[in-house]
């Protein structure tokens, strides 16, 4: 199951990630977000990064220009759109595309080669929330096309968000804080040991 650690800021904390076992992490290239990270810092981290983690550069509304621009320079491995961005947008930057929706949003426009990251509405954060979604809703989407499970996940309550949904992956991010941008190392830890202790097969 892909496991991706969201809003990292610090080359520690990325590094600290990896050895965990996340598969991805993210770096949020929106001004508006606590966890906002200056591309060319993103850039050195991503060059740290061993070839099988995957860099994510998450972006809300943000120009297409600058988008790609980002994704060169950090040599992102996919985009993470997190605003109105409609599918003729996302597929445009080239790249594979997780897309941010709410469990309020239609799924259907978004085709299948686009992974879902199914988060908690927050018009003004867009994400990093904290708060928990419907995880019966979101594993009816699942039961359809690839989800990445997002919103409020811990250490304490991965396991059951797991077991319940089923997803193809998740994003964790302030559930392994000490503050916005910080990542706490032995929460970060406790939540592979409980990924790990869920003996879930999560969905290919």
């Amino acid at each position: 199951m892909i496991v991706k650690i969201c809003g990292i800021t610090r080359m520690d904390d990325a590094l600290e990630a990896v050895r965990a076992g996340a598969a991805a992490v993210g770096f949020i290239f929106w001004p508006g977000s606590p966890r906002y990270i200056d591309p060319y810092r993103a850039r050195a981290i991503a060059n740290a990064l061993p070839p099988f983690v995957t860099p994510v550069g998450v972006f809300v509304d943000q120009p297409a220009d600058y988008v790609a621009g980002v994704a060169s320079l950090v040599r992102l491995g996919a985009i993470q759109l997190h605003g109105r961005e409609t599918p003729e947008s996302a597929a445009a930057l080239g790249r594979p595309i997780l897309k941010g929706l709410t469990l309020n949003d239609s799924i259907d426009p978004w085709p299948d080669s686009v992974v879902l990251l199914l988060d908690a509405h927050d018009p003004v954060r867009r994400g990093g929330t904290g708060q928990t979604i419907d995880w019966e809703a979101a594993t009816r989407i699942a039961n359809r096309r690839r989800v990445i499970l997002a919103g409020g996940l811990t250490p304490e309550n991965v396991g059951e968000a797991i077991a319940r949904v089923q997803p193809y992956g998740i994003d964790v991010s302030s559930g392994v804080e000490q503050s916005p941008g910080v990542k706490h190392h032995g929460r970060l830890r406790a939540l592979f040991e409980a990924i790990h202790g869920s003996h879930v097969s999560p969905r290919s």
